[in-house]
Parts: C-alpha cells; sequence; structure tokens
C-alpha cells in the first residue's frame, strides 16, 4: 500500500482526501461522483416512436396471475348470467314493401307520389313498430295481463336447464299451448298498456339492404307465442295499409262533397247578382268575348271609315292629277272610248297625210278628210271632260261619305265609352262567374275520378315467408356469452394489468435503475423462492452464488484502478438486501486470496452478527467512542482472509461517533492492512449516517430490492449520496425474479449455465 493512499489529518489542507484511497473521479463512469447527477434524475429519457411490444409483454408475464384471474372472474359471471338468463325463442316473418302499387287508371292527388319519396321505407319500418299497430295486434291475440305473467315467469332451474339444451321444453298450456276456445272468447281488460308494451319491446325490424325485402322478428320466453306475434303483426300492417288508403279515398271524396256545394251555391249566386246588374243597367253582351253592342257597331265603323279614307285618297289623287292638267289617268281611260277615238284620228290623220301628197288641201277629198279629222277632236275632247267630270264627281263622293263616316264614329264613340263604363261592374261580376264555373268543372271533375279509382287499387305490401315456430332458442347463445366473457375478461384483465403495472413506481428491472437513476448495473441478484440466503450462499453452483461473483467481477471493472479499495454497500430503506451483499462480496473477494476486512457500520439496526452467527461485546462503537482499539475489535470468521469488524453496543449518537476522526484513521489503518475493506453501511434515507460514511469511502454501491424500491425513494437516496460528494460506482437489483418479471431467460438462466436443473430454478 502506498503510502499516498493514507488520508491527512482531519482538518488538513486537502479535505478532499480524507478516503484512504485517493478521490480520482477519472475511476468512475462519466456519471459517477458527480454533482450535477442529482439534478438529472427527474430527465426522462427521449421518447420513441417506436412501441417495444416486448416490454409489453413483459408486463403481461409478470401479472399473469392477475390477468388469468379476471378472465376467469369475467368467464365465471358470463356463464352464470347466461344460465340465469330466460331462454328467449325469436320467430321471423318476411314482407315485401313496393314503392308503388299497381293501379288501374291514375288520378293525380289520390294515393300517388308516396312511394316514390326517398323515405317512403323508412316511414314503413316506422308504422310496423308504431303503438296502433301493437294495439291491433294486442287485441286480436286478446293478450291479457295473466299472458304477460306465464311469459315472465321462470324459475331459475328451468332457465339453466333450457340454456343448455336447443330445442324449447314442450308447451304447458297458456299462449304457447294450441289456442283454447274460451281463451280467445275471453276479452282483456285493463291490460292493454301491458299488452302494448310486450308486443313493442319483442318486436325486432331488419330492412334487407339493397332490396325492398324487411324481416319482422319477434321475441318471447314462449316460441309459439312469438309465431302467433310476428304473423299478427304481418297481417295486421297489410291491413292498416289497406285501411289507409280506403279511408283516404273516402275523406277524399267526403271533402270534395262539401266543397261542390260549396262552388256550386257560390257559381248560382253569382250568375244572378251577373243578370241583375245587365237588367238592371241594360246592358247586353255581344258574344263570349265580352263586346257590347257599342262596342261591336263601333269597331264596324272604324273599319268602314278606314275603306273610305283610302278611297277619297285615292279620289283625290285621280282629280289633283286632271286637275292640274296632265294625262288622265289609265284606269278612267280604260273605261272611256277616248282611244278608240284616237286611234280613229290617227288613221284619218294618216289617210290625209297620204292623199295630200296627190291633191291639195282644197280638194273636196281632202276637205271631206278635214271635218272627220275635226269631228274626231271635237268628240276627244268632250270625252276628256266628261272623265274630268266623272272623277271630280267621285271625289266629292268620296269625301262627302268620309265625312259623315267620322261625324257618326264620334257619335258612336260617345256612347260605347259611356256603356264601357257601365260595364265595369258587370264585367268583375262576369269573371266571378266564370271562376266559379271553372272551380265547379274542376271538383267534380275530381269527384268522378276518386269515385271510379278508389277501390281499383291493389296492395304493395305482402307477405314472403309467413313466421314458423322457432325450434331453438335465440338467445342466451351460450357459446357467444362465453366467447364475449373469454374477449371482455381478457380485455380487462390485460388492462388491469397495464394500470397497475404503470401506477407501480418501483424499480423492478435493471433497466430501470439505468433509465431512472442513470446507474451502472453491476450486478442484479435472483430472488430465492425456496432455498435460503444460507443454503444458497453454500451452494456454489447456485444462480444466487453466481450473481455475486458476477457482482464481484463488475466491481472489478468499475473503476480504471480496480475495486474501490473502501468500499461502502448501502440502500434507500432498510431490508434491500445490502448486508447480505457486503457480507456475499467479502466472502467472494476472500475467495480470490484478497484480506477482507468486513464492518458493520449500521449503528442503529445492525443484521450482520445474524448472518454470521457470532456476537461481540464490543465493535465499531466500542472503537469509535474510545473505549477499544482496533484490535480488540476485529473479529475473525471460518475464512482466515476474511475479517469482521461488528457493530457493538447500540450507541446513542451513531452520527457524532461516524463523523469523528477515529473513523477516518480505522479506515486509513484497515486500508493499509487489508486488501479490500468493505462497509455495509445503514439506509441512506432518514439518518445521516449513510451519507458521513459515503464521504469517507473510495466508493459507494447502491443496492436495490427488485419490486420494493420506489423510484422517488432511490432518486432521493441517490440525491443525499452525491450532495455529500459520495462515488456512486454503481447500483445492484436484488431480490429479482425474472419470470415474475416477464424476462424469463433474460437472467436468472445466465447464472444457472451448467448447474442442475433444480439448483437453475432455485
Amino acid at each position: 500500500m502506498h503510502d499516498d493512499n493514507l488520508p491527512t489529518p482531519a482538518g488538513g489542507e486537502n479535505d478532499d482526501r480524507r478516503a484512504p484511497v485517493p478521490r480520482d473521479h477519472a475511476q468512475l463512469p462519466a456519471h459517477a461522483g458527480s454533482r450535477e447527477l442529482a439534478l438529472e434524475f427527474d430527465a426522462k429519457p427521449a421518447a420513441d416512436d417506436e412501441i417495444d411490444l416486448l416490454a409489453y409483454w413483459r408486463m403481461l408475464v409478470k401479472r399473469r396471475w392477475l390477468v388469468l384471474g379476471v378472465l376467469g372472474s369475467v368467464v365465471a359471471l358470463a356463464l352464470l348470467i347466461t344460465l340465469m338468463t330466460p331462454p328467449v325463442y325469436r320467430a321471423t316473418a318476411t314482407l315485401q314493401i313496393d314503392r308503388e302499387s299497381v293501379q288501374a287508371m291514375f288520378v293525380e292527388g289520390v294515393n300517388n307520389g308516396e312511394a316514390s319519396t326517398p323515405d317512403f321505407l323508412t316511414t314503413q319500418y316506422e308504422l310496423l313498430k308504431s303503438r296502433a299497430l301493437a294495439e291491433r295486434v294486442a287485441n286480436e291475440l286478446r293478450i291479457d295481463s295473466a299472458t304477460v305473467d306465464r311469459l315472465g315467469s321462470s324459475s331459475w332451474l328451468q332457465r339453466a336447464k333450457d340454456s343448455l339444451r336447443q330445442k324449447p321444453a314442450a308447451p304447458e298450456g297458456g299462449v304457447d299451448a294450441p289456442v283454447d276456445a274460451e281463451a280467445e272468447n275471453t276479452a282483456a281488460t285493463g291490460s292493454l298498456p301491458q299488452a302494448v308494451a310486450v308486443v313493442r319491446d319483442g318486436l325486432v325490424v331488419e330492412p334487407i339492404r339493397n332490396s325492398r325485402l324487411v324481416r319482422i322478428h319477434f321475441d318471447s320466453t314462449l316460441p309459439a307465442f312469438s309465431a302467433r306475434v310476428v304473423n299478427a303483426l304481418a297481417d295486421g300492417f297489410i291491413a292498416s295499409s289497406i285501411e289507409r288508403k280506403f279511408d283516404a279515398s273516402s275523406y277524399a271524396g267526403r271533402y270534395l262533397e262539401e266543397q261542390l256545394a260549396l262552388a256550386k251555391g257560390r257559381l248560382e249566386e253569382s250568375e244572378r247578382a251577373l243578370v241583375s246588374f245587365a237588367t238592371k243597367e241594360n246592358l247586353f253582351s255581344g258574344g263570349e268575348g265580352n263586346v257590347s253592342l257599342e262596342g261591336q257597331n263601333l269597331s264596324t265603323l272604324n273599319t268602314a271609315l278606314a275603306a273610305a279614307q283610302d278611297q277619297r285618297i285615292q279620289a283625290q289623287a285621280m282629280w289633283n292629277q286632271v286637275s292640274g292638267g296632265g294625262s288622265l289617268p289609265s284606269a278612267a281611260m280604260g273605261a272611256s272610248i277616248v282611244n278608240v277615238l284616237q286611234q280613229q284620228r290617227a288613221q284619218l290623220t294618216g289617210q290625209y297625210q297620204q292623199q295630200l301628197q296627190t291633191y291639195k288641201p282644197e280638194y273636196p277629198t281632202m276637205l271631206a278628210l278635214k271635218q272627220q279629222i275635226d269631228e274626231v277632236e271635237r268628240q276627244i275632247r268632250e270625252e276628256r271632260a266628261s272623265v274630268r267630270d266623272s272623277i271630280r264627281a267621285e271625289y266629292d263622293a268620296a269625301r262627302t261619305r268620309e265625312s259623315m263616316l267620322v261625324a257618326q264614329l264620334n257619335t258612336l264613340r260617345t256612347q260605347a265609352l259611356d256603356v264601357d263604363n257601365r260595364s265595369i261592374d258587370y264585367n268583375i261580376l262576369r269573371r266571378e262567374v266564370d271562376t266559379n264555373r271553372q272551380l265547379y268543372d274542376g271538383l267534380l271533375q275530381r269527384y268522378k275520378e276518386i269515385g271510379v279509382a278508389g277501390g281499383v287499387s291493389s296492395n304493395n305490401i305482402s307477405i314472403v315467408d309467413r313466421a314458423n315456430v322457432p325450434t331453438s332458442r335465440f338467445k342466451p347463445n351460450l357459446p357467444l356469452n362465453l366467447a364475449i366473457g373469454l374477449t371482455l375478461g381478457l380485455i380487462l384483465g390485460v388492462l388491469l394489468a397495464f394500470v397497475l403495472e404503470f401506477l407501480d413506481d418501483t424499480l423492478k428491472t435493471p433497466e430501470d435503475l439505468e433509465q431512472h437513476l442513470r446507474l451502472a448495473v453491476l450486478g442484479v441478484v435472483p430472488h430465492l423462492r425456496k432455498q435460503s440466503i444460507e443454503a444458497a450462499i453454500a451452494d456454489q453452483r447456485s444462480a444466487f452464488s453466481e450473481s455475486y461473483r458476477s457482482v464481484r467481477t463488475a466491481l472489478q471493472f468499475s473503476t480504471d484502478r480496480g475495486v474501490p479499495k473502501v468500499l461502502l454497500v448501502t440502500s434507500p430503506s432498510a431490508a434491500e438486501g445490502k448486508s447480505t451483499t457486503a457480507l456475499t462480496l467479502a466472502r467472494n473477494f476472500a475467495q480470490l486470496g484478497k484480506r477482507v476486512l468486513l464492518i458493520e457500520a449500521d449503528l442503529r439496526n445492525p443484521s450482520l452478527h445474524r448472518a454470521i452467527g457470532v456476537r461481540a461485546e464490543m465493535g465499531l462503537s466500542s472503537l469509535l467512542s474510545g473505549a477499544a482499539n482496533i484490535q480488540q475489535v476485529i473479529m475473525e470468521t471460518d475464512d482466515d482472509r476474511l475479517n469482521v469488524v461488528l457493530a457493538g453496543p447500540l450507541p446513542p449518537n451513531p452520527a457524532e461517533l461516524l463523523a469523528g476522526s477515529r473513523l477516518l484513521s480505522m479506515l486509513s489503518v484497515a486500508g493499509e492492512k487489508y486488501d479490500q475493506v468493505i462497509i455495509d453501511g445503514p439506509p441512506v434515507l432518514g439518518i445521516a449516517d449513510a451519507p458521513i460514511l459515503s464521504s469517507l469511502v473510495s466508493g459507494t454501491l447502491l443496492v436495490t430490492k427488485s419490486g420494493k424500491t420506489r423510484i422517488k425513494t432511490a432518486q432521493i437516496a441517490l440525491k443525499r449520496l452525491s450532495a455529500a460528494r459520495a462515488r456512486v460506482i454503481g447500483g445492484l437489483l436484488t431480490h429479482y425474479n425474472a419470470n415474475a418479471a416477464g424476462y424469463g431467460y433474460d437472467y436468472e438462466s445466465y447464472y444457472s449455465y451448467g448447474t442442475t436443473p433444480k439448483l437453475g430454478k432455485d
């Protein structure tokens, strides 16, 4: 042992080197002994998007008995409920509901258009569930209170027997038996609401997708009753549909009769008023156009005036042409002999010019031709004058006629306006008469059509399959209920296991130490189910012994200088296995040929002496109080390489004794004499002993108990050690049950490699 491994005296210049081994932080893992370690415990690792199915499976394996217990309870409950539930029998009938019924004639507004609406089938389904139909069926089947009581009465023993068989029991009378004539004739009094409730509660309407078929189910405890009710529902639904159609036609007929009477009265009244007004005002209608005689005459005169004006204009144009010296109009010339006379004059003139070449003008022949020509010209002048006089006479006559027509038209216009003023009320009355006549004719026509079409339409609802008496129960379905119970129990068990697992805030696995405490796991000690600790330690091939040898090996690599010279073994709270760990590690190091000193530093509740099986009058408390020296408190064991210092008498002030300089001197001396010093320390929480000890040693091993040490407790303990500048080199997990935690082969089987199956399991 080198001198530099010995501490300086208390209160020296370097208090950080009070431990027998120099406090070299490079020997620890990157986080060991770091003051910042206590500030990082609450931080959680980065969340991973991947789902760890293996972790969930381990949770379920760990709490498998809870899952199986919940599963068995739910299945048993499902079985009990199934056996206690009365058997229900379902009868089914199938209906076809067409959207349009066949009609011999089409009558607008009567049973048309309803079947083509989008909600037609939905309306029919709701009509099947209506209270009116249920009342109809209840009255038809005469369902009384006794029938209702028989439907609900069944002993649990009988229900249990019926649930275990598929066929129903033989009918014992009542509704399930053949219909009794006397029962049929007995009217149900005061039980209609109950009967309606029975019918409506047992009815189930199931439309068949993509078809016009619908299934009607009825459930009851009596199979024959179910068949009777569902058939009665089908028949009653068809009858109700037909009745609604006839009722609608009858109502429409009665309504039209009333409206016809009213329309007829209004028409007669309006006609009388029209005739009375026309007589009073001396008005006469000239036709269907309601034009008076004055109006007709005015129209005729207006037409005649237009024609007269046209004739006057033509005559005036011809007179203007003639009076201005112009040629006669061709129309006038065509009616006179002027053209003939002109042709005659032209011929005479031609002869005269021809003979003039031979004879002189004084020649008698020439004179005779000249007289003829002059006579023809005189006749032409007279004829022209006569044509002009005719045109003038025609013009004067046209103008006179126009003047007379204008005068007559003005007079007739005044009379027509007077008649129109008096005919306003007459026209109003006339239109009212026409309107009333149209209404009356339309209503009369509709009334005749309804009378013809009222009963010619066929029903659009038909029964496809009538219901038969069911031969097997519909529910409860024992296999289905057990399957549901199995599924539900499994789901509840898994959920409960997950809830309890997530509510369990203890350190259960080595991964929990790494995740929540940021400590290197130096070992995992398996839980002993049947074997005692002494027997497990004595058996060198047991998983228990092998796990501590693995811890010993891990300690040799915990720092760059090997195992810390002075090692403190502590735990967050009591009864977590620190004394067993300290003793077992001491023996394991002794087996390597090292001289080991085991110190029991728990001066409040020591337990190491019970594990060794010896008691001492003097111990560590005696040494620290000055009542004994180190040679007096060191005890030998069955192993020459292992010495022990027990706690000794319990002092009243353990913290003051541990904080004194005697413990530091004792550790310095022990560090020179022994190869390894292991201290069985007290728990960290609640007392100041463990932090004091941790500040004096070169390494601290934190022992936690699987399934008992809480995460928060371990984090607080580690924070206290960090505040005391302890060098926590790692953690140890004890009482670890790999099978209970769901890890199986992961740890326990590693330690039992090469052992017998029995030892491997222990």
